[in-house]
């Protein structure tokens, strides 16, 4: 879908909602604008359904294999001072990007299923490999930084949110990249 008619559809979803005399619904995540952005998407002469496979990649050539050669020089990296736990892991997800980099990927959905699989590897073994205090640190400032927008969030997106902080600060401090193409 092109991305100025998500942001058509978006615009549009916002003003109705703010022309309303009763805003008893609340917008609390981007679902709440599909019908517009698909509308937006059919007035643009595009297509609203997603890319079939074999439908040109949105990245150019070679862009993903120095992705995943990046992310496996980091982990390679990260793997030096490591402890013997991460350090396997990271050695070994390494390697398997070279291999994924070495590949074309005419499937960036597989591709991006098993990049998720891989970092979610990566960090247990960064997880179990953080000491207590370092845990308790990171899960310490998150709650300062988050302490604002609790009342402002449901249970839901907060666990989600706190998820992601927490995972976000245990590769980091573990020297790990994010692997998903989203960070492409």
């Amino acid at each position: 879908m092109p991305l100025a008619a998500v942001l058509k559809g978006i615009e549009r979803t916002f003003e109705k909602w703010h022309a309303r005399k009763h805003k008893t619904r609340m917008v609390n995540s981007l679902a709440f604008c599909a019908q517009e952005v698909l509308s937006a998407a059919r007035e643009s002469g595009e297509d609203a359904q997603p890319r079939a496979a074999g439908a040109r990649s949105p990245f150019e050539p070679g862009e993903i294999a120095g992705y995943l050669g990046r992310n496996a020089n980091q982990l390679r990296a990260a793997a030096e001072p490591a402890q013997e736990t991460p350090a396997g892991v990271f050695r070994e997800t390494a390697a398997s990007l070279d291999a994924l980099a070495a590949r074309d990927h005419p499937d960036l959905e597989a591709l991006e299923q098993r990049l998720t699989v891989m970092e979610e590897r990566v960090l247990a073994a960064a997880t179990q490999a953080s000491t207590e205090e370092e845990l308790l640190e990171h899960r310490r400032q998150m709650e300062r930084q988050l302490a604002p927008y609790r009342r402002k969030m449901t249970a839901d997106q907060l666990a989600r949110l706190e998820r992601q902080y927490l995972a976000r600060r245990i590769l980091d401090a573990a020297g790990a990249p994010r692997l998903s193409l989203f960070y492409l």
